[in-house]
């Protein structure tokens, strides 16, 4: 069966990944700060495995690919992110913006050993600039920047023989999103997956959502 990197997988959105490609037979490589106490990641069954990471340390980065250097991972996904209400706007940024190019990278060499070489980047549709430089807020300028960042590295990740995509997930009921939000985490993980699923070439380098639809950057 196919592999899956879950940046990002202790609760929400990534758990719920995690949680159902293992259940369809994947290998799962799932992501946490704190590994030492993986909470409900460590309750999933199946071929899960558990790595640490801080995603915008540079040296856990080198050495998450270093953990994976004899893997080949068809379909890696970060989703790791904050909306950072009460950080430094440097901080969000880096989190956001920065730091899914960086690990994408760290992982490039097992994604081009796997069969599929699928990448996607969780953004947002609070991130499109829709043709305006005015500030989205914090949260949503990070999210423009990642996008900005992806446009600048999907052809080159083209010529490394990857297929990468961000995609916005939904409004999802999740710590971020809130109770009052329109999706369940069931309903967002299943609509990615899909994504991730249908995704080929004439599909590369674009901005799409949960439910297949392409969102104008």
């Amino acid at each position: 069966m196919p592999t899956a990197a879950i940046i990002g997988a202790s609760r929400g959105i990534g758990l719920e990944l995690a949680r159902q490609y293992a259940a369809d037979g994947w290998r799962v490589h799932a992501t946490t700060r704190t590994p030492q106490r993986p909470g409900a990641l460590g309750e999933i069954s199946g071929d899960v495995h558990i790595h640490e990471i801080e995603v915008t340390d540079r040296a856990q980065q080198r050495a998450l690919g270093a953990a994976l250097a004899g893997e080949a991972v068809d379909v890696l996904i970060h989703n790791a992110g904050v909306y950072g209400t009460w950080m430094r706007t440097a901080t969000v940024n880096r989190i956001n913006a920065e730091a899914p190019i960086e690990v994408a990278e760290a992982l490039m060499d097992a994604v081009q050993r796997s069969e599929q070489k699928k990448i996607a980047l969780i953004s947002s549709q609070v991130g499109a600039r829709r043709g305006s430089a005015r500030s989205l807020g914090k949260y949503g300028d990070s999210k423009a920047a990642l996008n900005d960042r992806f446009r600048a590295v999907e052809g080159d990740w083209r010529a490394a023989g990857c297929l990468a995509v961000v995609i916005h997930p939904g409004w999802v009921r999740t710590d971020m999103g809130g109770s009052s939000a329109t999706l369940s985490v069931e309903e967002s993980a299943r609509g990615i997956r899909r994504v991730m699923a249908e995704l080929d070439a004439s599909r590369h380098g674009r901005f799409w959502t949960w439910n297949g639809r392409e969102h104008p950057w």
